[in-house]
């Protein structure tokens, strides 16, 4: 079950009266009343701001959907795009939010996971063929072949909070971890590297993974959270520049709800709150992944308990027979 959040240093970390986090403003559109709750909207958009879709059912699981790793690049950009539209209307005056990038060179090591060895295959000379596609005539000597291995740049969006104010001051970074920052190479090492900085600039840093594959690279190290948290697949954390001794983690299983979580600012701000299960509800429409085969185990494979679980929980909802 979700865990709720829990204090780095092992004490409880009482957030500063008056200082929770906002929730999102909801913006009717014209045909469309304000909820009374004066909340967000299901998928975690204001009402005014979804956009009309055609009608597919939604994810089978009630949080993380673990088929979406596979086509993870697809999911990370609608989460980076999405984020930014949930924070930008809850902002304070001054604030901004903007999407930023980071590029690396991705090795054969790197990406061999996740795209095909080699890209194309040609002759000295001649047009490219697929690889495969290249035959000899009976007798004739085999022309030399150049196999382009992947190194090329790849790239990493992320979010960053600026203050218009004074001078665009970095104030937040709101990173969705993928998998090249989980894994030994570049992509880890930029990200490491990118993450001491900010800590040490005090730049309040929002880290959320929902990739069950890789090590873990949040501040806090897996092995210093309890056991009601370590092994939890999916996890958040809040680091604010403001208390740098205390780190809030939230983590959640396969079976869990998605919480929202609290995105913070300057020091004066309330906080403003990011609702991730809408956002992967999005992630999954935006990409019509209605077209998943559920029947198919998921990459990475899960527990025997949690495949048991989804098992029964595909075959309640149609998806698997």
């Amino acid at each position: 079950s979700y865990k709720g959040w829990f204090a780095y240093k092992g004490r409880p970390a009482a957030r500063p009266a008056g200082r929770g986090p906002r929730l999102l403003p909801v913006v009717p559109a014209p045909s469309e009343p304000a909820s009374s709750a004066g909340g967000a909207s299901p998928d975690g958009f204001p009402p005014g701001n979804r956009l009309v879709s055609r009608s597919m059912p939604p994810s089978p699981f009630p949080g993380m959907d673990p088929y979406l790793e596979r086509h993870w690049r697809d999911v990370h950009a609608t989460l980076i795009v999405h984020s930014r539209a949930q924070l930008q209307v809850a902002l304070p005056c001054g604030l901004r939010a903007r999407i930023e990038e980071r590029v690396f060179v991705e090795t054969e090591d790197d990406c061999r996971s996740m795209f095909p060895d080699v890209r194309v295959v040609e002759s000295p000379g001649g047009r490219a063929h697929p690889a495969g596609a290249v035959s000899e005539s009976a007798g004739s000597s085999p022309r030399p072949l150049l196999v382009h291995l992947r190194s090329e740049p790849a790239s990493e969006t992320f979010i960053e909070v600026v203050d218009t104010t004074t001078g665009h001051r970095l104030v937040t970074v709101l990173e969705f971890l993928s998998p090249t920052n989980k894994r030994p190479g570049e992509g880890q090492d930029l990200y490491f590297r990118k993450q001491r900085e900010l800590l040490a600039a005090r730049v309040n840093l929002v880290e959320i993974d929902l990739v069950r594959a890789g090590a873990s690279v949040l501040v806090v190290p897996r092995n210093r959270l309890p056991a009601s948290h370590r092994n939890l697949p999916y996890q958040a954390c809040v680091w604010r520049g403001s208390r740098p001794d205390v780190a809030e983690v939230h983590a959640w299983s396969l079976r869990d709800p998605l919480a929202a979580i609290p995105i913070p600012l300057r020091p004066d701000d309330p906080e403003v709150s990011l609702d991730l299960q809408g956002l992967v509800g999005r992630a999954y429409e935006d990409g019509g992944f209605d077209d998943i085969d559920y029947g198919a185990p998921p990459d990475p494979p899960l527990s025997p308990a949690d495949e048991s679980w989804a098992d029964g929980l595909l075959r309640a909802a149609g998806r698997r027979t």
